[in-house]
């Protein structure tokens, strides 16, 4: 088929190059004239894994191309993709200026046999005023049942877009009507070949389906993340408790890693958007307001233990980051709670330094005039540091050297937000340990075994007190 994808964004350049890559002739406009000669000469405006190969290989083939002109791309097309970005506004509603802009600009370009698919994460209902702006400027004569739209969420997680695509365990085929429907499911047939994962529903459905996707993930981050809250402060061990939560197939062994919470281009704003939408349908949405206050929380009880860590107040110490990206094996910094803690960190007046593998240009664009210090390693940046803070789970950082990290550092303690270390071990090489189910007594050992207590009953304080800093 002849595919055009408005966007070459994470979801349009993955759709893109994959569809390519099963012998559809795609074309990717974009309205940025330097992505769009980066791409066309093979280079990635952003880092996902075993993408930049795919991209190579089809340009060499020619059934991938790239344009600025919308007109041009979809003047011969069959199906064309909206893939354009949703972010949030200041209330939490998804911003659909240039989603629907591009539906206007489509306007009479579109051949009368042509579906238009949008694969933005968007509203429900969003389809609908896709199809009355597209409809009031086609042209009559061309008109015939009118421009047929369809909804095709995407469920590509970063860091493994690429297999996501490949080796779906869904595809949501959202259309009013049978012709739509057929085209989309004759296009993912290379990727479903018995029909056993193609969901076919109604339009609004499978736009509601991905909210309802992305919200449903994050409450399992939250829950965890609450759950583990209260294990520390009720003297249990949360890693134990995981294993027992695994272990009913009912719950599942999935996201049930407590951390300092989520992140990313997608959950957080989701999760506002369906907020936003509940309260315009007058649904009061108490549960999704709670999934949003505990994440928020999260970071904020990571803050307060550093602080309370060194006495209260952060001024002249030296910290390092491990990561910074939202989460491993991408470099998207969006909502990412490690450029959130380091406003923080900074703002109490800390003197941050920082390393992630690959997500350094990003997090310097999202801090801007921020002062963090940049490192190429990870030793490199713990240099005299009074106290590590690991905020994402690349594998670099899971079996570091620790003596070298202990004589690097100044300091002594290891924030794990990532729950990645064993207490024992970091001890053992002369460490301290604080994760976030975890409270730690005036020596630096973990108590799991003992409740914390209120402050007027003796021992509130969950970590050992830091050395002054050096003069």
């Amino acid at each position: 088929m002849n595919v055009v994808i408005i966007g070459s964004g994470y979801v349009g350049l993955v759709t893109g190059c994959c569809l390519a890559e099963v012998g559809n002739i795609v074309t990717c406009v974009d309205h940025d004239t330097k992505k769009v000669a980066a791409l066309a000469a093979g280079r990635l405006p952003f880092y996902e894994p075993q993408l930049g190969q795919i991209l190579g290989a089809q340009l060499a083939k020619g059934l991938l191309k790239f344009e600025t002109s919308m007109a041009s791309a979809v003047a011969n097309a069959d199906v064309v993709f909206l893939a354009v970005g949703t972010p949030s506004n200041a209330d939490g509603s998804a911003d659909l200026s240039n989603l629907l802009a591009c539906a206007r600009a489509l306007g009479d370009a579109i051949p009368s046999h042509c579906v238009i698919v949008v694969k933005s994460t968007a509203p429900v209902g969003t389809g609908d005023r896709i199809e009355e702006i597209l409809n009031a400027s086609v042209r009559q004569a061309d008109a015939n049942d009118g421009i047929r739209v369809a909804c095709n969420p995407e469920f590509l997680a970063e860091g493994r877009a690429v297999h996501d695509f490949r080796c779906p365990d869904r595809i949501v085929i959202g259309a009013n009507d049978a012709y739509s429907s057929a085209v989309l499911e004759q296009l993912y047939t290379p990727f479903d070949t018995d029909g056993q994962r193609t969901m076919l529903m109604d339009r609004r459905s499978a736009e509601f389906a991905k909210y309802a996707c992305n919200c449903m993930l994050a409450a399992r981050i939250s829950m965890i993340n609450e759950l583990s809250s209260l294990a520390g402060t009720l003297g249990a061990d949360i890693a134990s408790t995981c294993r027992v939560l695994r272990a009913d197939p009912r719950i599942g062994a999935s996201y049930l890693q407590p951390g300092v919470g989520y992140g990313g281009s997608c959950l957080p704003k989701d999760l506002s958007a369906l907020i936003d939408l509940a309260q315009r349908a007058g649904e009061p949405a108490h549960m999704l307001r709670s999934i949003e206050r505990v994440n928020v929380g999260q970071r904020q009880r990571l803050l307060k233990a550093i602080c309370d860590y060194f006495g209260g107040g952060l001024r002249g110490r030296r910290l390092a980051i491990w990561g910074l990206s939202f989460k491993p094996d991408t470099d998207d910094v969006r909502a990412s709670p490690s450029v959130a803690l380091i406003r923080d960190l900074v703002q109490e007046g800390a003197n941050v330094n920082a390393y992630d593998p690959v997500a350094r240009p990003a997090a310097q664009a999202a801090l801007g005039n921020v002062s963090v210090g940049f490192g190429q390693s990870a030793m490199a940046v713990c240099e005299q540091a009074d106290a590590l803070i690991v905020m994402t789970e690349w594998d670099e950082f899971k079996s570091p050297d620790l003596d070298r990290l202990a004589t690097t550092m100044r300091g002594h303690m290891v924030f794990d937000a990532r729950s990645i270390y064993k207490t024992k071990v970091l001890q053992q090489h002369g460490l301290h340990h604080y994760r976030l189910d975890q409270i730690m007594s005036v020596s630096g050992e973990p108590v799991v075994n003992r409740p914390r207590m209120s402050a007027d009953r003796g021992y509130r304080g969950m970590l050992p007190q830091a050395e002054s800093p050096a003069v």
